[in-house]
């Protein structure tokens, strides 16, 4: 019996009676990280990274009872099997998370990326025989500029915004999006705001030691009439909504991975888009996967069909990772579902008819 299988409530692990990232609450769950499509509330039991502890119980509210964390690669055994957590680079506190029972040592890898990002820790690579891989972007059409660049254009477009007193909206997903957009701004040009949401993130981000300029409420600053030329950091469901109104004369922006598509930002409404990714793109999904040395490759949340057909093209034994969590869900869910928001759907579900993880009903 392979050492993951699908079964009922998700990915799970039978020698040691545990989930990843399981889709309904089970007695115990290893958690990647505390994204709502990977964190299920509900469960006896959650392991997670010591720097995604705090964001964790905050997400969990009345289940926090029941987390338990490990330092990024401190071993430790769940019914016999030797698990380990491994920085994945996406967000703060995010996990690769490896499972190794009787030599044979399977990596799933939860959202990652590779490009530096100095509000988490790196994505390090993990040796393993089977490496499950998200496909978030697993097309050859993604392929990200450089941060740098990518900032430099978004600190200009705000300068230009405030030298003529209008504030800039710059949507991003609330956690880890965000706080990689703070860290990444030029404080100098004005004031930074937030809407409640990012606030919440940011302060506990503050709270587990990563630096970040001053900020201020987004809602404070509109009663003391002080938004004239600021930056204001929400998620994208504050687009378009009667709060966002009351800001008078402002300019509007998307931060993700999907503007790299023509016609994404029109699509989205924003007056600008600018390409920053969580997650790798298709040069880095395929360097990160060679870098495992894995055997077999399962592919999973995204373009699962295209990354398979290239990998088995070039000999590679892959095939596609079933999940509750359908590539248009993934695709679209602004808040509590992906935290790359779009209006495409990539292909490749566990509908496409692809091999798939054995499978093993549980009781």
């Amino acid at each position: 019996m392979p050492l993951l299988t699908i079964a009922d409530h998700g990915l799970y692990c039978a020698a040691g009676d545990f989930y990843i990232d399981p889709w309904a609450p089970v007695s115990r769950a290893v958690v990647t990280h505390a994204h709502g499509d990977h964190l299920t509330w509900g469960c006896d039991r959650y392991l997670v990274s010591h720097d995604g502890v705090g964001i964790t119980r905050e997400r969990l509210g009345q289940w926090a009872r029941g987390v338990e964390s490990v330092a990024y690669g401190e071993p430790c055994t769940i019914n016999g099997v030797r698990v380990s957590l491994h920085p994945a680079g996406h967000i703060l506190g995010s996990a690769q998370i490896r499972v190794e029972h009787r030599g044979e040592v399977w990596v799933a890898s939860g959202d990652y990326k590779t490009d530096p990002d100095p509000t988490c820790a790196p994505w390090e690579p993990v040796r393993c025989h089977t490496f499950i891989t998200e496909s978030t972007f697993g097309l050859p059409i993604y392929r990200w500029p450089s941060q740098q660049q990518v900032f430099q254009d978004i600190n200009t477009w705000w300068a230009q915004n405030a030298s003529a007193g209008r504030v800039s909206l710059l949507c991003g997903y609330a956690l880890g999006k965000a706080q990689r957009l703070l860290a990444g701004l030029d404080a100098s040009i004005g004031p930074i705001l937030t809407h409640g949401a990012v606030e919440r993130m940011t302060a506990l981000y503050r709270s587990a030691g990563v630096a970040l300029p001053d900020t201020r409420y987004a809602s404070d600053a509109l009663r003391d009439k002080a938004t004239a030329g600021a930056m204001l950091i929400a998620p994208p469901s504050a687009a378009g909504t009667s709060w966002l109104r009351r800001f008078g004369d402002i300019r509007t922006a998307f931060a993700s991975g999907w503007m790299r598509v023509r016609g994404a930002r029109r699509q989205r409404g924003m007056d600008a888009g600018f390409t920053l990714s969580d997650h790798v793109d298709w040069p880095q999904l395929l360097a990160a996967i060679d870098a495992t040395g894995a055997e077999q490759v399962w592919v999973t949340h995204g373009f699962t069909n295209t990354v398979v057909q290239w990998l088995t093209e070039q000999g590679r034994d892959a095939h596609v990772l079933p999940t509750r969590w359908g590539d248009e869900e993934k695709a679209r869910g602004d808040d509590e579902g992906s935290e790359e928001a779009s209006g495409n759907a990539a292909s490749g579900n566990a509908a496409s008819g692809n091999a798939a993880l054995p499978t093993e009903p549980i009781a």
